[in-house]
């Protein structure tokens, strides 16, 4: 049962030799959501063997080039390819302009139905299904480009039936539904039997959370609170805190300050000004307020494990 990101592209609006603009891919229980997508994230993707024929949701997180030029090398070569499947984009509703102006310019039709879900200055969720739910929340950038993050979350599992343990207490059939659920089983005689004799508990859901080009803001820490792994962009280091707050970036001192506010498990640091051909630079500012930060390279992988839940 997956959960794990792969950085596409961990810098910010100028690539350098090392790293791409932003884009990365989320891999949960094989449903595969492209976030961001700067120019060549499609060679990112070929380079680091995502099935991206598997993507069928991209969130951009707002109109600047390095998060969404790459988007429509990406839709033109999967028509090439002939996908038939629908692509579903959640972005500031200007971008289905952009993108049908393009198509209509260059006269070309993809082949696939391409759903647009305008996003809104709310939280909100904007995608949902049996496995996974996906918010959407209002970060602070520059007024021209207001700017979303995202917080993917798996939905509880129910519990797991143990058969050796139904058959001995003879469990009916018909119950075993509100057993997944966590009902406890009264057998005829009305002897009660817990629960948690009878089944096992489904590992805790995983979460991730997405926050790039931001000031910071200590509310937006409840946005993403508890998650287990959080990618907060660093654009600069502490020195360069006025610089930061001028281009509405955040330094890696006020990202870890983020995920210590938000009580995240882990933090990773990206979107990288190209002043800092090594960003590890970064890191002793950023593990001095929360140790367990990593900075991003591309191609990374970063997984999260299913726990096993602990019972009582």
């Amino acid at each position: 049962m997956k959960f794990e990101l792969t950085i596409l592209g961990a810098g910010s609006a100028v690539p350098t030799a090392r790293r791409n603009s932003s884009a990365q891919v989320l891999n949960i229980q094989e449903r595969y959501f492209l976030i961001d997508c700067a120019e060549a994230t499609q060679h990112q993707l070929r380079r680091f063997h995502i099935p991206y024929n598997k993507i069928g949701h991209i969130f951009i997180s707002h109109l600047h080039g390095d998060h969404f030029f790459g988007l429509i090398g990406l839709l033109s070569s999967l028509a090439l390819q002939g996908r038939k499947g629908e692509v579903h984009v959640y972005a500031d509703r200007r971008l289905q302009e952009i993108i049908e102006f393009q198509l209509k310019v260059i006269n070309s039709r993809l082949g696939f139905a391409l759903v647009f879900h305008h996003l809104s200055r709310e939280e909100e969720v904007v995608y949902e299904d049996k496995a996974v739910t996906v918010t959407s929340f209002p970060l602070s950038h520059r007024y021209d480009a207001p700017v979303c993050g995202f917080l993917f979350r798996e939905r509880e599992r129910e519990r797991t039936i143990r058969k050796d343990m139904a058959l001995a207490w003879d469990v009916p059939v018909a119950f075993m539904q509100h057993l997944k659920k966590g009902a406890d089983f009264v057998t005829p005689e009305g002897l009660v039997i817990a629960n948690d004799r009878l089944t096992i508990a489904a590992p805790p859901s995983r979460s991730y959370a997405y926050m790039t080009d931001t000031l910071f803001r200590e509310r937006f820490a409840a946005y993403v609170k508890g998650v287990d792994l959080l990618y907060h962009e660093a654009t600069y280091d502490r020195t360069l805190e006025q610089l930061a707050k001028e281009t509405y970036h955040s330094t890696a001192e006020q990202a870890a300050r983020m995920a210590l506010l938000a009580g995240a498990k882990k933090l990773l640091l990206g979107h990288f000004s190209a002043r800092y051909p090594d960003p590890s630079c970064l890191l002793p500012e950023a593990r001095a307020i929360f140790p367990d930060t990593f900075v991003c390279t591309d191609g990374d992988v970063f997984d999260i494990p299913a726990l096993k839940r602990k019972e009582g």
